[in-house]
């Protein structure tokens, strides 16, 4: 895996479970010293494969990486490819929320429409393999609830279950998310494959 988020990195392996007999899980080895890739590029999908190819030159095997974010239709599609540096490189992610939220004021019904949108990528020697993508269909709040998840969880609010993101379990969560659908799009294929 091309991150060194332990968090994103035990996501991923709770997403394998079922197929924990064929698929091991781990960081790309000595992710931290190899040079970084900049997410420059204008989409999340460019930008999960550009992180797929070039860590895979220096790692053995099957290389994953993502990429994700939030599109909102009232705002342009913003945050989008930015949604992890929205309100400036240092925000926390309240910072992030804060700032969806101050440009979401007066706007309800439709306009409140958005959707998490996930590209994976799978690569190996410098090869693409295989580019996946899945999104989730909400709405957003006008104010934060709930306390698990992380970036715009808690203000994304998902019908199909009638919780925010960051109110539903970890299970839920994998089963219905941007991330959990593209990720078994991507193992149904590796697994297949092998």
């Amino acid at each position: 895996m091309a991150s060194s988020n332990p968090g994103k990195l035990r996501e991923y392996r709770a997403l394998a479970q079922p197929a924990a007999g064929s698929v091991d899980i781990n960081f790309v080895p000595i992710f931290h010293s190899l040079d970084v890739f900049e997410e420059i590029w204008p989409t999340i999908a460019e930008n999960a494969a550009g992180k797929a190819l070039h860590y895979s030159r220096s790692a053995d095997g099957v290389v994953i990486a993502d990429d994700s974010g939030l599109v909102v239709p009232a705002l342009g599609g913003a945050p989008g490819v930015h949604s992890a540096r929205y309100a400036g490189p240092d925000a926390s992610d309240a910072d992030r929320v804060q700032k969806v939220l101050k440009e979401m004021q007066g706007l309800k019904g439709d306009d409140r429409r958005a959707r998490f949108v996930c590209v994976v990528a799978v690569a190996e020697s410098g090869k693409m393999r295989g580019v996946f993508s899945a999104s989730a269909e909400g709405v957003l709040l006008e104010e934060p609830r709930g306390h698990d998840g992380f970036g715009y969880d808690p203000i994304f609010y998902f019908p199909t279950l009638g919780k925010t993101y960051a109110e539903i379990s970890r299970e839920e969560k994998n089963l219905y998310s941007h991330r959990g659908k593209a990720f078994h799009k991507a193992l149904d294929f590796l697994l297949g494959s092998l």
